[in-house]
C-alpha cells in the first residue's frame, strides 16, 4: 500500500524540462511548509526529448510517469490523477502560472469544506489573470468559454481554467470515464460533474507570471470545438456511465 497522501499536485508536461527545472524548486519550497503530506506527479505527454524531463522530475524527487507517446493534455492529467495517492488532487501547468498560496486555498475548499471539486474563475472579482496577457489569447479564450458556458456547461463561464482540484473519488470518477485528451478535457470534465450533481466551487486566481505557450489558437481551437461537439453525444450513448470500483 502506498503511505497516506494529502495532496497530489499533478503536473502535465510536454517538452517542460526547462520549465519544470525553473519551476519546480519553488513549489517544493512552497508545499514543504505546508502542514500537510504532499506529493508532486511530473507526466510526460510523450515528450521526445532524450529522457530531460524524466531527469528533471528525478532530479527534484517528484513522481514521473511517461506516456509512450504524445496525445494531449488531457491524457497526461488523467493518467496522473488515476496514479495519484492524494486524498486531494490538484491539476495545474508546468509552467506554475498562479499564485502559490492558491495550492493551499484549494486543498481546504476540497478538504475543509467538503466541495468536490474547486475550480480557478478567471472571471471573478479577485483574479488578475486576462490584464496580463496577449490580446488575441484573451479574446480567444473568452469567446471560447462563453459559448461552452452558454451551451453546455450551466453558466460556468471560465472553464479552461488550468486550475482545479478534486475529491480523490471525485478524480476517479471523473477520469475514469473522461474521453477527450486534448484541450477541451476541461468542458468533458465539468459537464460530467454537472450531470452527477457533484459540488463545484468556483474561486478567483491570480496569476504569477505568463509563459507563451505553443497553443495555436486557429488550429486548436477548431479542435477544441470539435471535441466539444462530441461531449453530449458521448453522453447520451452512455460513454459516461459511472463505474463500479473494485
Amino acid at each position: 500500500m502506498p503511505p497516506p497522501t494529502d495532496l497530489s499536485l499533478i503536473l502535465p508536461a510536454y517538452h517542460a524540462a526547462t520549465l519544470l527545472e525553473k519551476h519546480l524548486p519553488g513549489l517544493q519550497t512552497y508545499l514543504a511548509r505546508l502542514p500537510i503530506r504532499s506529493e508532486i506527479l511530473v507526466v510526460d505527454d510523450g515528450s521526445d526529448d532524450a529522457g530531460a524531463t524524466r531527469q528533471v522530475a528525478e532530479r527534484h524527487d517528484c513522481r514521473f510517469i511517461g506516456l509512450p507517446h504524445n496525445q494531449g493534455k488531457g491524457a497526461a492529467v488523467r493518467a496522473g490523477m488515476l496514479a495519484a495517492h492524494g486524498a486531494v488532487r490538484i491539476f495545474t501547468d508546468a509552467d506554475i502560472p498562479y499564485e502559490l498560496e492558491s495550492i493551499e486555498l484549494f486543498y481546504r475548499y476540497v478538504r475543509e469544506k467538503e466541495f468536490h471539486l474547486v475550480i480557478g474563475d478567471r472571471t471573478l472579482p479577485g483574479s488578475n489573470y486576462f490584464q496580463e496577457i496577449p490580446q488575441t489569447r484573451r479574446w480567444g479564450s473568452r469567446l471560447f468559454s462563453g459559448f461552452v458556458g452558454r451551451f453546455f456547461v450551466g453558466g460556468i463561464y471560465d472553464t479552461q481554467c488550468g486550475l482545479k482540484g478534486f475529491q480523490a473519488k471525485v478524480a476517479e470518477d471523473l477520469f475514469g470515464v473522461s474521453r477527450i485528451n486534448r484541450f477541451a478535457m476541461d468542458v468533458e470534465l465539468l459537464y460530467i460533474a454537472l450531470k452527477r450533481n457533484y459540488d463545484i466551487k468556483r474561486l478567483p486566481v491570480r496569476l504569477r507570471l505568463w509563459e507563451e505557450s505553443g497553443i495555436d489558437l486557429m488550429r486548436d481551437g477548431l479542435t477544441m470545438l470539435w471535441d466539444v461537439g462530441h461531449i453530449h453525444l458521448n453522453y447520451r450513448r452512455g460513454l459516461y456511465d459511472q463505474r463500479e470500483r473494485s
